[in-house]
Order: C-alpha cells, then structure tokens, then sequence
C-alpha cells in the first residue's frame, strides 16, 4: 500500500524522534552549497537546548555535548554525516529543490520520493546524530556532532576542515546504505572537467530542427551502481547520433544530459538538423536503436524510450566541432575500469561521465573519477586528459580527495561487531566501498583517529524514487545507542 505523507505522518513511524528529525530535512531544501537554511536552523535547535555549537571557514556545523555524569573520561566520539543531498528529478518533474519541500511516500514498510530523490543519503545520518544529540536517557562520553557541507558536490565541507578543531578521536560516519554491514574503507577520487569554445553556423537549408530524447533509464549512484552495467543515456544518445550521420547530413545544434557528476545520467536530449528526407524515417530510425538498446541491456534497462519531436534552432555547430565533440564522447571511458585483486567483488577504479552540456558556442563535459587507490584515480583521469588534448580541448582533474584505507584491526571495529553480535544475534560483515566518503579526507587531517561507518538500508540513491527501509532505520538506531553506551575509559 503506499501513501503520501506529511510532515506530521512521518513523525508517527518509530523511532518517532528520528523520523520527526527527518521530517525537518524534508521541510528545508537543501541542494550541495545551498545548506545555510537547514546549517542556521540545527545550530538554532542546538544552541536553545544548551550545547555548544560552531560554524567554521568551510561552513561545517560542529555540536558539542558534554559527557554524562560520571563518563567524563571516557574516549570522545564525533559523529559524522553530511547536510547536503543529490537533486535529482524526472523530466517531467515541476519540483524546485532550491524551493519546494520533498514530499515522502510510504510503501510497504519504505520512505520514498516519487519522481526526485529523497534524500535519505545523508538525512538519516543527520537525524541520528540530531536524536541522539536531545537524548536525555543515554550514558555516553564526550560527543561531537560534525555536520558537514557541499559533500556531494567535491566534498568541499570535509576539504575545508582545519585539522585542530575535533577533539574526538574515535568517529562514526553515518552515510553508508546497506544495515548489518560496518564499512572501513572508501575510494578516493577526483573531477575532470572538460570545456572548449564553440564555433556556430547558421542551420542549413532544407533542414529542419528536431529534439531527440533518451529517457527512462535508471540512473543511480556513480560508485555504488557503477558495477551494474547499468545504461549511460550520454553514451547512448551519442551513439544514436553518431548513426544518424552515416544516414545523410546530421548538423548537432544542442546535446545536453545528466545532473549531476556523482549518479549515472537517465536522461540525455539532442537537438539535431535534418533534412526532409532523413526526418521522415527519424521515427522508425528511432524505433530500431530503441530496441538495440533494450537487447544490448536486457535484464538491467527494461525502460528506455527514444522518442523526437519538431523543435526550433536558428545555429549548429560547425562540422569539425561536432566531429570532436560526438568522436570524442562516444571514445571517452564511462564505467568499471579495474576489480580489485585485494577485495573479490569490490571495484577498484571507475569513473562516470555524468553531465555534458553542448550548444554552437561551446561546451562543457564533467567526469567523475573513483579508485581506492589514488593513483589509479590519477592515472585514469590522465587518460580523460589525453583523449581530450588530442583534439586541442583543454580538460583539467581538480577535487581530489584520498581513500579511506581499511584497518582491520581497529578497536572501534570490535567494539562495534560485538555489539551488532550482542543486539541482533547475527554476525555483522565488513566492507570497503567504491563510493566516496568523507571518512578519507578526515583521517588524512586527523592521523590515527578510529574510524567506522554504518547505516540503515538506502536504495536508490541518487536517483528518483531513492528510498529508505523503515525497519532497518530502527534498527540502525539500536545498534548506535548500544554503542555510544558501550565505550569505555
């Protein structure tokens, strides 16, 4: 059954003082380096309840609790998640992140958004930390609470991080999306970020305009999903186009796909010049690498619609521009590059090529590149560069940001598999993500700090439709009270 809920229904699910947080994030927007409404509002909450609160250079929150009576000895523990969400929509979406509030539904024992995502990643990390920080019942130690920003954007927040202001010296980052699994190690990564100018000729004569669309893909994290072989509509699209050329003259007038760096792109749309005879086979041209694509992606992308409507254009680019861009798109790498040797089943190197925005006047092109070793994630970046430089267009890496790299023999680690042992009489599992997390950039300012990552079960992220499991929030939330109460002097 699903229903769509209010602020109010959200607060009616248990634990009822972590989906009442929750329902504050659906509230506030919150888009990458646009988090000072819901930032200004959470130091508010936390300063009228008598902790301390600060906000430094980067635009990071931190939150201090003194320890209970009688802990004050007790290890200082920061935990740790981000403010900021992926804003992803559908097409026909008319939802405004920088505006609207998320609207959540509930469907058979989940939280989800219809047509954008939820964000979930990292919301219920937050409201973990925010219920736990008006606690009153809970024994534990010093605690910090770090709410960072702009993680989804370059990690900006955790980047900007001075390496004097944590006090804590054992963390939980909150901001991984499969319960009974305790993370202990990340990729690292970094952008290449491709522009070059455009050069427009007038559309030719006999042509007219035409808006090609690749939607219904699935779309979803660029480092959790990448392994999946799921479709990227950028390639596809640039595929279908690329087609069309051997077909007669095909002048590109726009591409444009993608919406964010770090989710693989769902939609991707071409407006193209044709002439009269070629457009009238558009539709069953179409047709046919529509159901390419459904056979090429069988079991994976069962969803894909090629559709073309008349639209309107008065430039194209110029032929040797087009070549570059199509040529060098459909060259460029997108998805797995290297498994890792070390970790069975764990992508070692990826990258994603997650937004392209073209027009006559020039272009730009964002891939996003993880490894869980940084020089992997450097030397697949050089590649980007390379291909690029070939054609005389200027593509720059920035925003690297190292690994997490696993320590199987962290204390914190043990504390944490006996206490999941203890509460749910199962053995937990540890995992190294190819998704990038903070965890890295933290460690590397803070040496020796103990590290762990855990959280409830997320689907979807990054992507409409994300959802949450209800149950295994609740249980999330056990095990981080237990914890917190089991650390000792």
């Amino acid at each position: 059954m699903m229903s769509i809920m209010t602020n109010a229904d959200l607060s009616q699910l248990e634990p009822t003082a972590v989906w009442t947080h929750f329902a504050t994030l659906c509230r506030i927007p919150r888009p990458s380096k646009q988090e000072a409404a819901l930032r200004d509002h959470l130091r508010q909450w936390a300063e009228q309840r008598g902790l301390f609160t600060l906000v430094d250079e980067a635009g990071n929150l931190l939150v201090r609790k003194a320890a209970t009576p009688g802990r004050e000895g007790v290890p200082g523990l920061v935990l740790q998640g981000h403010l900021d969400m992926v804003c992803q929509k559908n097409a026909d979406s008319t939802h405004d992140f920088t505006r609207d509030p998320i609207v959540p539904v509930f469907k058979d024992g989940w939280v989800m958004a219809e047509g954008t995502t939820l964000g979930s990643d990292n919301g219920m990390g937050v409201t973990m930390t925010l219920a736990l920080l008006e606690d009153q019942q809970l024994p534990h130690g010093p605690i910090e609470a770090l709410f960072t920003v702009d993680e989804e954007a370059g990690m900006g927040g955790a980047q900007g991080l001075h390496a004097d202001l944590l006090q804590g010296r054992l963390m939980l980052n909150l901001d991984t999306e499969e319960w009974g699994e305790f993370y202990l190690g990340c990729a690292g990564g970094m952008d290449v970020n491709v522009d070059r100018p455009g050069r427009a000729e007038p559309i030719p004569t006999g042509c007219a305009a035409w808006r090609i669309s690749l939607t219904g893909l699935r779309g979803g994290h660029s480092g959790v999903n990448i392994h999946e072989e799921r479709g990227n509509a950028i390639k596809l699209l640039v595929r279908v186009l690329q087609g069309l050329e051997t077909l007669g003259e095909v002048r590109l007038v726009s591409l444009q796909g993608g919406t964010a760096r770090n989710a693989l792109p769902r939609e991707a749309w071409a407006t193209v010049a044709l002439p009269m005879a070629l457009a009238a086979d558009l539709a069953q041209v179409l047709m046919s690498w529509e159901a390419l694509f459904l056979q090429e992606l069988e079991g994976v992308e069962p969803h894909i619609v090629l559709r073309a409507e008349p639209a309107q254009a008065q430039q194209v680019l110029s032929a040797t521009e087009q070549d570059i861009w199509l040529g060098s798109l459909h060259a460029a790498p997108h998805g797995v590059k290297r498994m890792s040797q070390r970790l069975p089943g764990v992508v070692e190197t990826s990258n994603n090529l997650g937004m392209v925005d073209i027009s006559p006047t020039g272009g730009h092109a964002n891939f996003m590149v993880r490894s869980l070793r940084d020089s992997g994630s450097q030397a697949l970046a050089d590649e980007i560069i390379s291909l690029w430089a070939l054609s005389g267009t200027r593509a720059e890496a920035s925003g690297a940001y190292p690994g997490w790299t696993p320590n199987p023999d962290s204390p914190l680690l043990a504390l944490c598999q006996r206490i999941y042992q203890r509460e749910f009489q199962a053995a937990s599992h540890v995992q190294v993500i190819h998704a990038g997390l903070e965890c890295g950039i933290i460690a590397a300012k803070y040496p020796g700090m103990d590290i762990v990552s855990f959280g409830p079960t997320i689907r979807g992220a990054h992507a409409p439709g994300e959802q949450v499991e209800v149950a295994s929030v609740a249980r999330t939330w056990q095990l981080l009270r237990a914890i917190v109460t089991a650390i000792q002097a």
